[in-house]
C-alpha cells in the first residue's frame, strides 16, 4: 500500500519523473510513493531514475494507457 500517490497522467518526459524527484524529496526512508503515467517512456525512464537514484522500484503495471510505478524510499 502506498503512502503517497502521485498523478503525472497527461504529461510528456521529462515531467513524471521530475514531479517524481520532488514528491520522494518529501518522504520518509521505507514509505513507498505510487506514480501513474501515461507517457510510454515512463517505463524505461522510471527504471532508470531508480537505479541511479538507489530508490527501490517496487513493481510496475499498466492498465490501458496507464502505467503504475511503486516506489519505496532508500
Amino acid at each position: 500500500m502506498a503512502d503517497q500517490v502521485l498523478d503525472a497522467k497527461g504529461l510528456n518526459c521529462p515531467l513524471p519523473i521530475l514531479k517524481t524527484k520532488k514528491a520522494l524529496k518529501g518522504m520518509s526512508s521505507g514509505q513507498v510513493l505510487q506514480v501513474m503515467a501515461t507517457d510510454p517512456g515512463s517505463i524505461a525512464d522510471m527504471t532508470a531514475f531508480c537505479n541511479q537514484t538507489g530508490n527501490e522500484l517496487l513493481s510496475q503495471s499498466n492498465e490501458g494507457d496507464v502505467y503504475t510505478f511503486e516506489i519505496k524510499v532508500s
